[in-house]
């Protein structure tokens, strides 16, 4: 039967993919749902909304970690059934947001998360520092130049402050990837922590005939730096080293070429992008720090930089102002001045043809 779009569960055949998103809806929000006409903060952490049939929701957000124990789900779902029904969901920079119907619960709910301790700190709204989109670094990912969760521990502990409070001029988030294959936010972020690796693979020649697949190990390399060789008896490949922008493509076809060296990988620091039309488009993160190195467990240098651009941000910039706002409206001359970050050759955008090539802006206008 052929597909019919205004019936998408009819004739379905299979369970693959995810279930539709409405059959995990509270009852409250599928009641009102496209009802809502506003929302606003309360407090840091705690947003009201409501609906044009005069309903009300609360919801509680609270910052947590990406990588969480079983026992720790279960006590959150317990805070859930005793205070929301059962309801609460997380949100894309892993918060947690817990959705109150009942007013009257709001309150105990609040005071029983600041019971806990720190285990579940409130906050995460409006001019603050929510929690950070990261990546997986050395506990999962193959091809990390560095942690993620434990770099994002090491500086949310220094901004903690900025999480539950609302000192800041706008809100800022912050994004690592711990490699430039970047499955984290840091090219639209307002600060951005991003892994590089500073060398070029390990060819493994005696290993390559064994474990790789030549044709796809080539094909793998976006800036075509790989090409096959016979070395001695061996069917392996090249790589041409001035081509090599070090991503590590090819690590992920080929286990015989590994990328990760303690002395070259490291993190580079990104400011002043943003995914809101508020304002001006939204705008692409440049490079503030093009290296720093790995020093686990508490990454002082990074740490240091990060805290460094926040204070001089909120002593600086206007009511509302982004970090790349206010970095366009000073000049990066001065953004650079301001923070005592030392400008160097890395900062200069040396293909010419850029400005012909590229859009500028990922703002659509219909």
């Amino acid at each position: 039967m052929p597909f019919d779009p205004n019936d998408i569960m009819k004739d379905r055949l299979t369970d693959i993919g995810p279930p539709k998103y409405d059959t995990f809806w509270p009852p409250i929000i599928k009641e009102n749902y496209g009802k809502w006409k506003y929302h606003e903060i309360l407090e840091p952490g705690v947003l009201l909304h409501v609906s044009e049939t005069g309903a009300k929701l609360y919801s509680v957000r609270v910052g947590t970690s990406r990588l969480v124990s079983v026992d720790y789900i279960r006590e959150v779902c317990d805070i859930a059934d005793k205070y929301c029904d059962g309801y609460l969901r997380w949100t894309t920079r892993n918060n947690i947001e817990f959705l109150v119907t009942d007013e009257s619960k709001l309150k105990l709910l609040i005071e029983d998360l600041k019971s806990r301790g720190n285990w579940f700190p409130i906050g995460g709204t409006g001019a603050s520092i929510t929690s950070m989109v990261h990546t997986q670094g050395w506990v999962h990912c193959h091809t990390p130049a560095t942690d993620a969760s434990g770099v994002v521990k090491a500086v949310m502990d220094e901004l903690f402050e900025y999480f539950g409070s609302h000192k800041l001029p706008a809100q800022v988030r912050i994004a690592l990837a711990c490699c430039l294959n970047m499955c984290g936010a840091v090219h639209c972020s307002d600060i951005a922590i991003l892994g590089v690796h500073r060398k070029p693979p390990f060819i493994e020649h005696e290993r390559v005939q064994n474990v790789c697949e030549i044709p796809l190990v080539v094909a793998s390399c976006p800036t075509y730096a790989i090409k096959p060789k016979k070395v001695g008896e061996y069917k392996s490949i090249e790589i041409n080293y001035e081509r090599c922008m070090f991503c590590g493509n090819c690590y992920t076809m080929c286990p015989a070429l590994p990328i990760a060296d303690q002395d070259g990988d490291g993190i580079a620091l990104w400011v002043g992008g943003k995914v809101s039309n508020s304002r001006v488009p939204p705008m692409f993160s440049k490079l503030a720090i093009p290296y720093l190195p790995n020093e686990p467990p508490r990454w002082p240098s990074v740490v240091k930089w990060v805290k460094k651009i926040v204070e001089v941000y909120a002593s600086d910039a206007r009511r509302y102002e982004r970090v790349g706002e206010w970095i366009n409206r000073i000049g990066w001359e001065r953004f650079f001045e301001k923070t005592g970050i030392e400008f160097r050759h890395e900062h200069i955008d040396d293909y010419r043809l850029a400005m012909t090539t590229w859009r500028t802006t990922t703002q659509f206008k219909f």
